[in-house]
């Protein structure tokens, strides 16, 4: 920006730009119906874990409820949600798939099948940095299961990254890559007792 020296009108900015950046935050509902209108999507994705790693991989979302993160190699994990379950597979593991409710993950608010985000003490953040919206969403009767954040850009809204803050203290961000919308994924690839091979 080019410095005015006139400070008449370097108040005026200061006074006009909040008040613009707050007309560029999306409102609670217009996220809410977006999501809402969100039955299918795939997409690339990349992960950054707790650790500073990062991982690669393809998602599938189908509202409501399901979700399915492919990861690519040197990675062999698989997570699928479905059936109100979250699995967590590991080919190179001997130990069994790790399961948890799909209700006790941060996740499951986006997946619900009415999502709500003007709910009592539910939504916790609600910011804009001028260039997207930031919505931090707990379950509010169980805050203790952690919060997600959810970064939106508009014009038209789209949901571009989202960051998982466990009940543990752990944090896991994901960046998504251009979200494919509508068309029909199959059932089988949520099945969370056959979770299949990629192909």
């Amino acid at each position: 920006m080019r410095f005015i020296p006139t400070a008449a009108l370097v108040l005026g900015m200061a006074l006009v730009a909040p008040v613009a950046a707050l007309a560029q935050k999306l409102p609670l509902n217009e996220i809410s119906g977006y999501l809402n209108k969100m039955q299918t999507a795939q997409g690339e994705f990349t992960q950054i874990n707790n650790d500073g790693s990062i991982s690669t991989g393809v998602l599938y979302i189908k509202r409501p409820g399901r979700v399915r993160f492919e990861y690519n190699a040197p990675d062999s994990g698989l997570v699928i949600a479905g059936s109100n379950t979250v699995v967590i597979f590991d080919k190179k593991s001997n130990q069994p798939a790790e399961t948890y409710p799909l209700s006790r993950t941060p996740l499951s608010i986006i997946l619900a099948k009415q999502v709500d985000l003007g709910r009592a003490k539910m939504v916790t953040g609600h910011s804009y940095d001028g260039t997207a919206t930031t919505v931090t969403a707990q379950d509010p009767e169980h805050p203790e299961y952690g919060n997600i954040q959810l970064k939106f850009t508009a014009n038209p809204v789209e949901l571009r990254q989202w960051i998982i803050n466990d009940g543990n203290g752990s944090q896991t961000t994901v960046v998504l890559g251009d979200l494919k919308t509508g068309g029909s994924i199959a059932n089988s690839k949520f099945d969370v007792g056959s979770p299949g091979i990629r192909r």
